[in-house]
């Protein structure tokens, strides 16, 4: 059956509001003329959408004050609304309007009783009542409510209840205008959470990646078993500019990189690599990951199209089987390695740039928008990258017999031979201290070096043994000394000072104390390490202190007071 249409099928809110003041006028006309009818009044009710007891209200309103004639239903302008002090009362509350609302009826309360009255018991947890403002007349708490919500927008609210992160997230953003390839990087460290097996340690694995904000194809990438660094940092640049096997296709030299305040960003090492690429670095504000939403996207992407899927997700709840489990146990058979946790993320990153479809690309791949795109590229050769995303030692050496002496360690290559005497320079990257790069005075590459004397594998093995078994000691001994040093009271049902727990007898806490000689700071102190100086004629001393004060020493070759000299009768 066919349903009657409404005023607000047809016509929108703001369009049935603007007709009430032209229907009041024309019912206003027939009332002076006398020809105004009920059914006049029910036939503009249902046409505006209103009852038609509403439209006669609004017919009186306007007998009364035809002012309002020309916005009917429009609200008093004594209506309740949130003022500043009642805004920083909903500071103080957190947001929780009722709470707010409730110390408001309080102070109405004290003023309306006067000074007479006893104070009101102050509201636990509140502000003292002679500091909340007074408004007159107090509204209801629904009214209270409904003025929240239409004063203060969801972005207030959310803030004063979470902070300014929450209050950020009903922020509007612009778009920034669009631009073509290699125009804008965005670079960041993300943490997998979850844990994989490296060398039989359970570590967090870190992604750091590029990618591109105008076609959205992640140009290089690197994972960290464990915490970032900046050669992490060099590592996906080094394969986000190279575009030849094993990387690529998508490469070459961007003309601006974003980055957020991480230090690791913004070291010497990493901040040379760009610049001498001549590439301009854009350092954002803190607090501001809407300024870099490309690379921020991807972080939320991977975490839920790929690491949920993956073994040990750790933001899943696991069952609690009531067994205490040692962190650094690798025997359990549901962590990944971290060479195939590195082959999943290489493999996501081939999915998202070749099969993935991005709603901002019209249907396309960022690959395929990447290679659409005819703005030519700039490619630097692989030995003239590879100089740059390495640190420089800073000052010359030499080779010797030994080879090269670094940081206290001895570098060796078979090319040295014949060569001792010869000035070079090294080069590094950054916490690889097992391999460096020789170069010439020139900066030309000479070849690579190894560490001499290098420990086997069994003694690595074994110094991480002791190292964690070291570890381990210590932990259970600042265990058993904060037990020790902990305080527990007693419980309370009622105001009274706080009473400790833990009675010792005398004996015991004697022995105690013998064990521990240097509990006392006087027993510390070393008064004659510094012999203190004569203090100055004028100073007059305290008469509490003058028994504790020695005199001055005097001297050997000090004379008498009647010029003669020492009683000795030596002449000095």
């Amino acid at each position: 059956m066919h349903q009657p249409t409404t005023p607000h099928t047809v016509l929108d809110e703001h369009s049935l509001t603007a007709l009430r003041a032209p229907a009041v006028r024309r019912l206003l006309t027939l009332r002076t003329e006398k020809r105004l009818t009920r059914e006049h009044v029910s036939v503009a009710g249902e046409c505006l959408g209103v009852s038609e007891r509403t439209v006669w209200r609004w017919l009186a309103d306007a007998s009364r004050d035809p002012d309002t004639a020309a916005r009917p239903g429009a609200r008093r302008g004594d209506r309740f609304e949130i003022t500043p002090p009642v805004r920083v009362l909903l500071a103080y509350w957190r947001g929780n309007a009722s709470m707010a609302h409730r110390q408001l009826a309080a102070r109405a309360a004290s003023a309306a009783a006067g000074d007479a009255a006893p104070p009101p018991a102050r509201i636990p947890g509140g502000i003292p009542t002679d500091q909340v403002p007074l408004v007159d007349p107090l509204p209801s708490l629904s009214t209270f409510l409904r003025a929240v919500r239409r004063d203060l927008t969801a972005g207030e609210r959310a803030g004063l209840t979470a902070g300014p992160d929450a209050a950020r997230a009903h922020d509007v953003y612009a778009a920034r205008p669009a631009h073509w390839r290699n125009h804008t990087w965005e670079t960041d460290h993300v943490q997998a959470p979850l844990k994989v097996n490296a060398d039989g340690d359970l570590v967090r694995p870190w992604i750091t990646w590029f990618i591109d904000t105008t076609t959205k194809v992640i140009t290089g990438t690197a994972v960290t078993p464990g915490y970032p660094s900046r050669a992490s940092i060099l590592a996906a640049l080094r394969a986000a500019v190279l575009r030849e096997d094993p990387y690529g296709p998508a490469g070459g030299v961007p003309e601006n990189v974003r980055v957020d305040r991480g230090k690791d960003f913004l070291s010497a090492t990493v901040t040379a690599a760009l610049g001498t690429m001549g590439v301009n670095m854009q350092d954002l504000p803190a607090y501001s990951p809407h300024l870099k939403g490309t690379v921020e996207n991807l972080n939320r992407a991977v975490d839920r199209m790929l690491f949920a899927a993956l073994p040990g997700y750790t933001l899943t709840r696991t069952p609690h089987t009531g067994r205490r489990t040692n962190r650094n146990a690798t025997s359990n058979s549901g962590h990944l390695s971290f060479e195939d946790f590195t082959a999943e993320v290489l493999q996501w990153t081939r999915w998202w740039n070749t099969a993935h479809q991005p709603r901002s690309l019209g249907g396309k791949t960022p690959l395929q928008a990447w290679q659409d795109d005819p703005t030519p590229l700039t490619d630097i050769p692989a030995a003239d990258l590879w100089t740059f995303t390495l640190e420089d030692d800073g000052r010359p050496r030499k080779l010797t017999s030994h080879g090269v002496q670094w940081r206290s360690r001895h570098y060796i290559a078979d090319w040295m031979t014949g060569q001792a005497g010869r000035t070079v320079t090294v080069r590094h990257m950054p916490h690889h201290n097992h391999t460096i790069e020789i170069c010439d005075a020139r900066g030309n590459h000479l070849g690579t070096a190894h560490l001499a004397d290098a420990a086997t594998p069994e003694q690595l093995q074994a110094l991480r043994a002791a190292r964690t078994q070291r570890a381990k000691r210590l932990r259970t001994e600042l265990k058993a000394a904060e037990k020790l040093r902990n305080q527990r009271f007693a419980p309370a049902t009622d105001a009274q000072p706080a009473q400790r727990l833990g009675a010792l007898t005398t004996t015991e806490a004697d022995r105690e104390l013998a064990t521990a000689p240097h509990t006392s700071p006087a027993d510390l102190a070393l008064p004659d390490l510094i012999p203190p100086t004569e203090p100055p004629a004028h100073w007059r001393t305290p008469a509490s202190l003058a028994d504790r004060t020695r005199p001055a020493p005097t001297p050997p070759d000090a004379e008498s007071t009647d010029g003669t000299a020492d009683t000795d009768g030596d002449d000095t």
